[in-house]
C-alpha cells in the first residue's frame, strides 16, 4: 500500500558523496579533467605536480558538492515539515492524530476548516447541508477563489465516526496522473456502483474553507497524489551560446591534439637524430627503450600541459555570472509591481544571454495584453443593441430599482434600463440566463452585501450585470439556484450542468421553474451556438451576427445566448442517457460530450454579451519598442478575428501605415493554399513594406505548409485567431524548427503552458488566471510592459556581458598556454613546463579569475536608459555579431600573437644579457619568471581596455589581483618554503633576483607594448572609421538628443533589417543573415562617415534618400 511520504530530497548523508560525484562526473568537462589528473599520477608521462589538476578540479566540484547540499538540506527540511503535518485518522472506529507521513491508501481522514488536504480523497461526508465542503487550490493552480466539491448522495448521511467505520465500499479508478481537473472512477458499495467524478475529489494542497468537518476516504497517497505527479522536472534548455560553445571546445580539443601530435613528432626527431648522443650519462627511462615509444609518451605529456586551453574554470565562471545575471533581474526595482506587490523572478539561471537574441515573440491576448478585469460593456437582447460610450451619457444609477445593486457596476445606457422596468420578455430573460448559467460561489457576508467567487472574471461580469438590472443570483446548492428577480425570491431546481471546456465553448444549464417548466440555458461562442439554432429566425440570427462584429471590432469579448424549452418526456429520455454515460468506465468524457451535443440542439437565440477587458499599463508603448528592436510579435489568441485585430490597432501592434491586410479564413486544405498562395504573390509583387496578417479558423493542418511560414514571415505582425492551447504550441514549434530563430512566448493561464514550454524562452505573467503559466515559465514578471526592460535592457546585457567574457577568457588561455607550444622546440620536445607548478595551478582559479567574473557581471556599454531610448542597439544579439566562430578566431588569433610576443622577446632579450654583478640572465628560473610578470600584466591591461565599465569591484579586482600575483610569487620564492619542503619549491629566491633587474622590466615593459599598441590602434581607427552603433550612443559630439536624428535611427535600422527579412523569406535566400549583418556593418560605416554632417544638414530629402540607398 503506497505511503503518504513523499521525498523531494535527492540524497542522504550515506548516499550524497557518491550519488552527487555520480552526477557530476556526467559532465563531459568534469571527466576530462578526471582523465587528465590520472595521466599527471603516471610519472613517466607527467612534468607537472597532480596538484595542478587536482586543486581546480577539487575546487569546482566541492563548490557545486557544496551548493547540492545547501538545496538538498531545504528540500529535506520541506519535507519533514510536511510529512510531519498531523491529520485525524479513523482508527479501529475512532479518530486519532497520525502524522501525514503514516497515512494510507483506504484509510478514512477527518478534516477541519481551514487544513491543508493531506492526499488525494474521495469525499464521503460533510457537515454542510446535502454533503457540499468548499476548497481553496492555490497551491495546485495558483486560483485564490473558493470552488465547492460535493459528496456523492449515498455516503452523504455517513457523519459519524460509528458509521464510518463500517464502510466498506471498493473504489475503482484510472491510474495515478497528473490531470488536475479530471477524475474518473467508479465506486462499488452495496452492490450497486456509484460514477465519480473531479466533483467529488479533494486534491492534495487544496485548503478546507467555510467548512466546520469533512471526511473523506484516501484514493492516491504519497507521490501518487496529482500534485506531486505535477512536480516533474521541466525540460532543460540549452542557449545558442552554450551549443556554440560545446563546438567551439571539440575544435579547441582538437587543436590541442594537433599541437600534441607536432610535438610528438618533433620529440621523436629530436630523440633519434640528437637524443641518442646523450645516452651514455642520460639514459631514457624505464620502461622507454625507442625514440617511437617516447614521443608516444611525449604525446600524453603535452595533452596534460596544453590542457589549459580549455580550464576547467571556464564552466564555473558562466555558472556564476548566470547566476549573478538571475539576481539582477530579481533586484530590479524597475521590474516591481507595486499593485499586486509582485517582483520579476529569474527561474532559470541558464537562458538570461539567450534574452539578449530573441526574433520571435508569442503573446496571448487575454491577461498578457490586457488585464483580465471584465466589464459588461454592450448587449445585443432580441435584436436591440444596447450600450453607449461613456462620455455621451451619464452613469445608471441601480440603487432605487435594486438595493442589492453592486455600487461599482458601471452602465451608460437608460434604454436597456428601462427595457427592465417596463417587464420586456426578452430582456428579462436574457438576465435570468445570465443569473442562472453560471458556476459563480455567492457569499452574503451581511444583509444585502453579496460577494461573488468566479472561476473566470467572464462569468464575474456577466453574473454582476445580471445582478444590477434585477437579477441578483443569490445562492446555490448541489440540486436549487436561488435567484432575486426584480425583488421577488425564486428558486430554481437544478437539474444538469453541462460543463464548459476549450473543446465545447460553452455553457449549459437546465433548470426547472417554480411552475414546472424545465429550460435549457445555454451560453457560448458565436461560431458553436449559430450552428445549433433553430432556423426558423434568419433575421433575427443576421442582425445579432452584426452586432457581435461591430462589439468584436470594438475590441470587446463577445457570447451568444440561446435556450430551449424540454419537454418532460425529453428530460426524462435524456437523462437516462447521461446517467448512462455518466457511470461509464470507459470513454466517459468523450459519451458525455456525445450526450451534452444532443440536447444542445434547436435552441432559440436570445442575443449577445459584449465585455470590455482593457489593455494594461504601457502595453501600445512596449510592442511599439520591441518592433523597433527588429523583433516580431505574433498575437496567439482564441477570441475572434475583429476582436484580436481592434486590439491589435489598440497596443500599436497593427499601425494605418499598413497598406492591406490578408486573412486566411478557409475551411479546407484547399481553400486555405489558395488563399496563402494569394497573400505570397501579393507580398512578392508589390511594394508592401509592412503587412498586417490574421488567421482564423485555423486547423492542425495549416501548420504543415511552408506556405504559411513563408508568407507569415514576410509579415510584420501576424495575428492568429481561434487558435487551440496545443496550436499555440505548434505555431512556435514551426517557427523554431524552421527559421533556427530565438523565440520568447508569453502567457499567462493555464491554456498558455504549452506555448511557453515549447519555446526557447518562456514568461508567466502572474495575473488572475493563477500561477501555472508562472510555475512552466523560466521568467516571470506581473505585468507585460515589463518584457522591454528584461529583453533590451538585462537580456543585452547579459548577452554582451558573456560575449566579451568568452571572448577574453579564450584570448587570455591562449596566451597563456601556447608559450608551452614555443618552448617545446627549444627544450628538445621534453614536455618540460615555462612557467613554474604553482603559477600553472593559480593562474585561472587567482590570478584571472576574478577580474573576467567582474567583466562578465558588471559590464555594460551604454546606461539602461539609453538602451531603451535606441532599441536597435538589441540588433547585433539576434545577428550573433559579438560571439561566432570568426569572433572565436579572432580571440585565440590574438592570443596566439600574444603567446609569440611574450616567448620570443624575453628569449631574445634575455639570452644575452647579464645582471648587475655580470652573472648571465639567461637561465631557466629567470626566463620563466620574466615570462610569467609579463603574462599577468598584458592580461591585467587587456581586460582594463575591455572593460566598458568600471565599478568598485572591477577596481578591486582587476589591480587586486595583479598585487596577488606579486604576493604570492614572492612568498613561494621564498627561503621558508624551501627549507620546509625543498622537493616541492624550486624556484627559491628566483622572483627576489629577477625582478631587481631593470633589463627584466625592460623587457616586460618592451612585450606589454608589443602585445598591446596594435589593439589600441586597431580599436581607435576601428572607432573612428567604423564605429559600433553603441559606440556612436555613447559619443557625446553626436547630439542623439535631437529627436529627428533618434527617429531617422530607430526608422532606419528597422527598415534594414525588415526589408532583408521579407526578402529572405519570399524569395528563399539562404544567405539572410548574412546580408542582414553586412547592411548593418554598412550602416554603421555610413553612419561614422556621416555623423558630422547629420546634426547639421538633416533633412527630409537626404532622410528619404539615406533611406533608399540602404535600403535597396
Amino acid at each position: 500500500i503506497q505511503s503518504n511520504c513523499i521525498v523531494t530530497s535527492k540524497y542522504n548523508i550515506i548516499t550524497f558523496l557518491p550519488v552527487n560525484l555520480f552526477e557530476q562526473f556526467q559532465e563531459v568537462a568534469n571527466t576530462y579533467f578526471l582523465f587528465l589528473l590520472i595521466l599527471q599520477l603516471i610519472p613517466q608521462i607527467s612534468s607537472l605536480s597532480w596538484f595542478t589538476t587536482i586543486v581546480p578540479l577539487a575546487l569546482v566540484l566541492s563548490i557545486t558538492a557544496v551548493k547540492d547540499a545547501t538545496d538538498d538540506y531545504f528540500r529535506h527540511k520541506s519535507d519533514n515539515q510536511v510529512n510531519n503535518r498531523e491529520s485525524q485518522v479513523l482508527i479501529r472506529g475512532s479518530l486519532q492524530n497520525e502524522k501525514w507521513m503514516n497515512v494510507r491508501v483506504g484509510d478514512i481522514i477527518k478534516l477541519e476548516n481551514n487544513q491543508f488536504v493531506a492526499a488525494d480523497v474521495l469525499l464521503l461526508s460533510t457537515s454542510e447541508p446535502h454533503g457540499l465542503c468548499y476548497i481553496e487550490t492555490a497551491e495546485l493552480d495558483g486560483e485564490t477563489n473558493m470552488k465547492v466539491r460535493q459528496s456523492i448522495s449515498v455516503t452523504a448521511e455517513l457523519c459519524d465516526p460509528n458509521h464510518l467505520a463500517s464502510f466498506d465500499g471498493e473504489v475503482m479508478c484510472e491510474p495515478p496522473n497528473n490531470k488536475l481537473d479530471r477524475f474518473c472512477g467508479t465506486l462499488y458499495w452495496r452492490e450497486k456502483k456509484y460514477p465519480l467524478t473531479n466533483q467529488n475529489m479533494l486534491l492534495r494542497g487544496c485548503v478546507l474553507r467555510n467548512t466546520e468537518a469533512c471526511y473523506g476516504l484516501v484514493i492516491f497517497a504519497g507521490p501518487d497524489t496529482k500534485l506531486m505527479q505535477n512536480s516533474g522536472r521541466t525540460k532543460f534548455k540549452r542557449t545558442s551560446i552554450d551549443r556554440l560553445m560545446n563546438t567551439l571546445v571539440l575544435w579547441i580539443f582538437g587543436f590541442l591534439v594537433c599541437m600534441g601530435g607536432i610535438l610528438a613528432v618533433g620529440n621523436a626527431i629530436w630523440e633519434k637524430e640528437v637524443g641518442f648522443l646523450f645516452q651514455s650519462f642520460l639514459p631514457w627511462d624505464p620502461p622507454v627503450d625507442n625514440f617511437l615509444f617516447s614521443a608516444f609518451l611525449s604525446f600524453w605529456s603535452y595533452v596534460i600541459i596544453l590542457n589549459t586551453v580549455v580550464p576547467i574554470s571556464l564552466y564555473v565562471s558562466v555558472e556564476v555570472i548566470r547566476l549573478g545575471h538571475s539576481y539582477f533581474i530579481n533586484w530590479d526595482q524597475q521590474m516591481f509591481c507595486s499593485q499586486c506587490n509582485t517582483a520579476a523572478e529569474a527561474r532559470t539561471t541558464t537562458l538570461n544571454e539567450e534574452l539578449g537574441q530573441v526574433e520571435y515573440i508569442f503573446s496571448d491576448k487575454t491577461g498578457t495584453l490586457t488585464q483580465n478585469i471584465m466589464t459588461f460593456n454592450k448587449c445585443s437582447i432580441n435584436g436591440q443593441s444596447y450600450g453607449i460610450h461613456f462620455c455621451l451619457s451619464f452613469r445608471l444609477n441601480f440603487t432605487p430599482l435594486n438595493p442589492l445593486a453592486d455600487p461599482n457596476f458601471c452602465f451608460y445606457d437608460e434604454k436597456l434600463l428601462e427595457s427592465v422596468k417596463v417587464g420586456d420578455p426578452h430582456t428579462h430573460e436574457f438576465f435570468r440566463l445570465l443569473s442562472l448559467c453560471h458556476t459563480v460561489m455567492s457569499e452574503e457576508k451581511s444583509e444585502g452585501e453579496l460577494v461573488y467567487k468566479a472561476q473566470s472574471p467572464d462569468e464575474g461580469a456577466l453574473v454582476t450585470a445580471a445582478r444590477n438590472f434585477g437579477f441578483v443570483f443569490r445562492s446555490r446548492t448541489p440540486g436549487t439556484i436561488t435567484t432575486t428577480e426584480m425583488g421577488q425570491t425564486v428558486t430554481y431546481s437544478l437539474l444538469a450542468i453541462l460543463d464548459f471546456n476549450n473543446i465545447r465553448k460553452r455553457m449549459s444549464v437546465i433548470v426547472r421553474n417554480p411552475e414546472g417548466r424545465i429550460r435549457l440555458y445555454c451560453k457560448g461562442a458565436d461560431t458553436v451556438l449559430v450552428e445549433r439554432l433553430q432556423p426558423c429566425n434568419q433575421e433575427l440570427i443576421s442582425i445579432t451576427s452584426d452586432h457581435l462584429n461591430e462589439y468584436a471590432a470594438d475590441g470587446l469579448r463577445t457570447l451568444a445566448l440561446a435556450y430551449r424549452d424540454l419537454s418532460e418526456e425529453e428530460w426524462e429520455a435524456w437523462s437516462e442517457s447521461h446517467r448512462f454515460a455518466d457511470k461509464a468506465t470507459d470513454c466517459r468524457e468523450d459519451r458525455l460530450a456525445a450526450t451534452y451535443d444532443k440536447i444542445e440542439q434547436e435552441m432559440l437565440l436570445l442575443g449577445a454579451t459584449a465585455i470590455e477587458d482593457k489593455l494594461q499599463e504601457g502595453v501600445p508603448e512596449t510592442i511599439a519598442l520591441l518592433s523597433l528592436a527588429n523583433i516580431k510579435i505574433w498575437v496567439l489568441t482564441g477570441d475572434k478575428q475583429e476582436t484580436a485585430v481592434n486590439i491589435g490597432y489598440s497596443c500599436k501592434m497593427l499601425t494605418d501605415d499598413m497598406t492591406e491586410v490578408f486573412i486566411i479564413s478557409g475551411h479546407t486544405v484547399q481553400s486555405v493554399r489558395h488563399e496563402l498562395r494569394s497573400v505570397f504573390f501579393k507580398c512578392r509583387f508589390s511594394q508592401i513594406s509592412c503587412v498586417k496578417y490574421t488567421l482564423e479558423h485555423q486547423r492542425t493542418y495549416i501548420l504543415e505548409i511552408k506556405k504559411f511560414l513563408s508568407t507569415a514571415c514576410a509579415c510584420k505582425a501576424v495575428i492568429c485567431c481561434r487558435v487551440t492551447p496545443l496550436q499555440k504550441a505548434q505555431v512556435v514549434e514551426l517557427i523554431k524548427k524552421h527559421k533556427k530563430a530565438v523565440t520568447l512566448a508569453v502567457g499567462d493561464g493555464a491554456n498558455d503552458v504549452s506555448m511557453i514550454k515549447s519555446a526557447h524562452i518562456g514568461v508567466g505573467i502572474s495575473g488572475q488566471e493563477g500561477i501555472q503559466a508562472v510555475l512552466a515559465s523560466d521568467y516571470s514578471f506581473a505585468q507585460f510592459r515589463f518584457l522591454q526592460r528584461l529583453l533590451l535592457v538585462h537580456g543585452r546585457w547579459s548577452y554582451l556581458r558573456m560575449c566579451r567574457f568568452l571572448c577574453y577568457f579564450f584570448y587570455k588561455n591562449f596566451a597563456f598556454t601556447m608559450v608551452h607550444f614555443w618552448f617545446g622546440f627549444f627544450c628538445g620536445f621534453s614536455a618540460q613546463t615555462v612557467y613554474d607548478q604553482f603559477f600553472i595551478t593559480l593562474y585561472n582559479i587567482v590570478y584571472t579569475s576574478l577580474p573576467v567574473l567582474a567583466m562578465g557581471m558588471f559590464d555594460q556599454d551604454v546606461p539602461d536608459q539609453r538602451s531603451l531610448e535606441y532599441p536597435k542597439l538589441y540588433e547585433p544579439g539576434q545577428l550573433n555579431l559579438l560571439f561566432n566562430k570568426r569572433e572565436f578566431f579572432i580571440c585565440i588569433t590574438q592570443g596566439i600573437y600574444t603567446s609569440v610576443v611574450l616567448f620570443f622577446v624575453p628569449y631574445a632579450v634575455l639570452s644575452d644579457a647579464t645582471q648587475s654583478n655580470g652573472v648571465p640572465l639567461a637561465d631557466y628560473q629567470s626566463f620563466a619568471v620574466t615570462t610569467a610578470t609579463a603574462l599577468v600584466i598584458v592580461v591585467s591591461v587587456q581586460i582594463a581596455l575591455d572593460t566598458g565599465f568600471w565599478t568598485v569591484f572591477n577596481h578591486v579586482f582587476v589591480w587586486g589581483s595583479l598585487g596577488s600575483f606579486f604576493t604570492i610569487m614572492f612568498a613561494l620564492h621564498s627561503q621558508t618554503l624551501f627549507r620546509n619542503l625543498p622537493n616541492q619549491f624550486h624556484f627559491v629566491g628566483s622572483a627576489q633576483n629577477t625582478l631587481l633587474q631593470p633589463v627584466v622590466w625592460l623587457t616586460i615593459a618592451l612585450a606589454t607594448a608589443i602585445c598591446i599598441v596594435p589593439v589600441l590602434a586597431f580599436r581607435f581607427l576601428k572607432l573612428d572609421l567604423k564605429p559600433q552603433l553603441s559606440d556612436t550612443v555613447r559619443k557625446p559630439k553626436f547630439s542623439f538628443y535631437d529627436p529627428s536624428v533618434s527617429a531617422l535611427l530607430s526608422s532606419q535600422s528597422y527598415c534594414i533589417t525588415a526589408t532583408f527579412e521579407r526578402r529572405n523569406s519570399i524569395f528563399g535566400v539562404p544567405t539572410g543573415k548574412k546580408i542582414a549583418r553586412k547592411s548593418y556593418q554598412r550602416v554603421q560605416m555610413q553612419m561614422g562617415n556621416q555623423k558630422k554632417d547629420w546634426k547639421e544638414n538633416l533633412c527630409a530629402t537626404c532622410y528619404r534618400s539615406f533611406r533608399k540607398n540602404v535600403c535597396d
